[in-house]
Parts: C-alpha cells; structure tokens; sequence
C-alpha cells in the first residue's frame, strides 16, 4: 500500500467526501423517544434508536448477515408512516442563537439529491416558535378594499381550484455572513437558507374573484397586507400586482401536508420573493391601497446603502449559485477525477446558464444541468474534473432568462457597501488545498 492509499483510508470522509457527523445526546433522546413505543412491542430486529445510535428521523435495526436468508420485516410496522434508513445522517443545523423561538435552521445543501428538498430538511425561520393549529378552527380572511369581505375555512380552500407548482424559497439573510469576506465554514452555514419544494395550494386571483375587488382596490397601486397566525403576528405588504400574477395559499407541500414550522394549515407561496414574505400560518389578507409600513418592512428587512439611505420593499431574489460539491470542510482523497456539483437558482425566472471555473476565475466553463430548468425553481449542475492535485480555487456563476449575471463580491460590494446584510448573491469560492481539504476563501 503506498502512502497515498493509506492517506485515502484514513481520509475523515467518505462516501463523496463529506465530513462525518455525530449525533449529539439530545439528538439521541429524541430519537428513543419518537421510536420507544413501537420499539416495545418486540418487533424482530429492532432494538431501541438511542441504544444503536440511530440518526433522528430514523428506526434502528439489526443488519442481517445474508439478508437473503432471513425474513425481512413485515408490512406495518413503521405505523403506517416510513421512516428513513437508519444509515441516513442529514440533519438540519441550527444557527447559534441564544433564543430558540426566534432563529433559524439550515438546510443540508451538500447531502441533497435532486433539486427538491425534503419537507423534514427544509430550512426555518422562525420569529416566536411554531404555533399549534387545530386545521378545522383555523380560517383565513380576506378583507379590506373588496366588495364583499369574507372567511374561509380550510375546507372552503379545499375545494376551490387548485394548483401546483415547484418553487425555491430563499431567506433574504442568506449567506449575509460573507458581506465581510469569508467567514462560515460549510455551505450548509454559508448558503442553506434554501429550499425547494412542490407547492399545492389555491391562487390569490381566485379568492380575489370570490371578494371582488374594489376599484381603489384593484391592480394598481395597491397592496395586500398578510397576517400570520404566530407569536410575532408575521406581517408584510406585498403588491397587489404580485399577488394577482402567481402569489399561492398553499396547504400541500411535496404530496402531503405543510409541515408545522413551513406554516401549518396554510401559508403564503410568493415565488422567487424573499423568505420573510411567503408568510407562514396565514390568517389575514387585507387589501389596501398603499403599504402598510409593518415593523418587518420599516426596521426590518431594509438594506442599508453606502449614503446611509435604507432600500427597502427589496422583494426578489437575485440569480444565484453555489458549489456544493466539493466544498468547505470536505477533503478530496488524492488527485483524480471528480464531478463538482451544486445549485442554481433565481427569483426573476428560469437559470438559462451555469459555468465553473476551477481556477479562481480566470477561465470558465459550461456545466451540464441535471433537468430542464423551471421558473424559479433550483436546478443542479454538475462539471467533471480531473484533479492535478495542486491548490484550486472553485467557483460557479449563474444567467438567468433575463441576462442577469451572478456577479463577483467586488462588484456587489462596490453597488451596495458591506452594511446591507439581505439579499448576498455574489459568487462563491472555495480553495483546495494540495493535501484535498476544502475551504471557504477569497475570491
């Protein structure tokens, strides 16, 4: 064995060089908990999550020697609700926030497949916890300049026409650590406050015919006030123009129920939006004929600009992209060939084009996109490389439908200062050391 295979052998990662992770004490209680009950009745094979360290979300069982010569499980003993394999370990993280109710958590980006993200994996933003809403007391209501106000239950919803359509969700504070330069270490800190999913739910335009809209109510110049149902009572105005052209009151979320912390019964879907405006929880819609200047419209979600003058109403998401393989904290085994990977997206349309450079941006290339790119949905890209085994530094940059160009940090910095804190879209780079580690660097 050469020192190279040995190296590769006692690499800390494996399986597409990620970084091995650990399930913490409390990870390991919640799964005994989740699973005890079931767990008791003596089911062959099984044996107590917390006992065999079993990931969240997950079931432990015995690993038969020949899986050929045993019986296997019988049907029904997840409860009627699949669970994921025992050896699969993605979890979203936590930022370190000292308060729990009001914080966030970051998708796994690098341990995705596909461009959909799974509900239990979708990133949180939470300004007062998760509420808990009974779906058959909870109602949305409609109001304000419209000819006649009404309630709707969520049957009422359920029976109106309904629609269903893939869409990322990005909060704006995504990747607002970097304004600065580099600083966090993996892509999950750095740009996992994405997801996408398939959304199912009822248009605005419909409940707007169902109210009618009063003239000073109408397309122009308007707005919508909407109102979640949490601790915070979530507010934002949004354009009466959006509204009316693909915002969504969306009760499914990949085939099945929205998930309680993505806004359980219903919530605001306004593609390609910033995150705070697809409201979760969704209580109230009131039209009105100017904003209404909420707290998370005036003091919050502004953008400081480099005169001092805050902008503000910044809706949409910028074209954006980010290598997620390889990328901060993996380390490549040794020299040879290697598939970067990672995603794509923008909130003004579909992504026409991604390119790589493995260079530090002095020359690029054309990546392969996995799918046909869809109107405001990720997709991913992937580029094969062959490693020489010397420093690299890795980047990716996006086009979208409307010739937008994911630009350089300099270039975004030089436009809006470092004080602007949402809305960070420029390239990321990460530099690969001779000996494969990983990191987030300069570009």
């Amino acid at each position: 064995m050469t020192d190279n295979d040995s190296d590769a052998l006692a690499c800390p990662c494996k399986e597409g060089m990620f970084p091995r992770r650990s399930l913490s004490r409390r990870g390991l209680l919640f799964a005994a908990g989740s699973t005890a009950g079931i767990a008791a009745a003596g089911l062959p094979g099984r044996a107590l999550a917390a006992d065999a360290a079993s990931p969240v979300g997950t079931v432990h069982y015995d690993v038969a020697a020949d899986p050929t010569r045993e019986q296997g499980r019988p049907l029904g003993v997840d409860g009627g609700y699949g669970a994921r394999s025992q050896f699969e370990t993605a979890l979203r993280l936590p930022a370190a926030n000292p308060n729990p109710n009001t914080t966030w958590s970051f998708t796994p980006l690098a341990d995705l497949v596909g461009n959909i993200t799974p509900s239990g994996l979708h990133y949180e933003r939470h300004h007062a916890g998760v509420p808990t809403l009974d779906p058959a007391r909870h109602s949305l209501v409609v109001h304000g300049l419209v000819a006649a106000p009404k309630r709707f239950t969520l049957a009422d919803i359920k029976r109106m026409p309904a629609v269903t359509r893939k869409h990322f969700i990005e909060c704006s504070g995504n990747t607002l650590t970097e304004w600065g330069g580099p600083k966090v270490k993996t892509v999950q800190f750095s740009h996992g406050l994405l997801s996408t999913s398939e959304w199912t739910g009822v248009a605005f335009s419909e409940f707007a015919r169902q109210v009618g809209l009063r003239p000073e109510g109408g397309l122009e110049g308007s707005w919508v006030l909407a109102e979640g149902a949490d601790g915070a009572v979530m507010t934002r105005s949004i354009p009466m123009e959006k509204m009316l052209r693909d915002a969504l009151v969306a009760y499914g979320q990949n085939g099945e129920a929205i998930r309680p912390e993505q806004g359980y019964p219903i919530r605001l879907v306004l593609p390609g939006y910033e995150g705070n405006t697809h409201i979760k929880w969704l209580r109230s819609l009131q039209v009105s004929d100017a904003p209404f200047m909420s707290r998370e419209e005036t003091s919050k979600y502004t953008n400081l600009m480099p005169d001092g003058r805050a902008w503000q109403f910044v809706f949409e998401m910028d074209a954006k992209s980010v290598i997620t393989f390889p990328s901060g904290e993996m380390k490549l085994p040794g020299p040879g060939y290697y598939e970067i990977g990672g995603l794509a997206w923008s909130g003004r349309g579909r992504v026409s084009r991604v390119e790589v450079s493995t260079d530090g941006g002095a020359s690029w290339r054309l990546a392969r996109l996995d799918a046909t790119p869809e109107s405001i949905c990720a997709v991913r890209f992937k580029l094969p490389w062959i490693w020489d085994g010397k420093p690299a530094v890795l980047l990716s940059r996006c086009q979208d439908e409307t010739g937008y160009i994911q630009p350089t940090r300099e270039r975004l910095v030089a436009q809006r200062g470092v004080n602007a804190v949402y809305h960070y879209n420029a390239i990321q780079p990460w530099g690969v050391a001779a000996d494969g580690s990983v990191t987030n660097v300069a570009g």
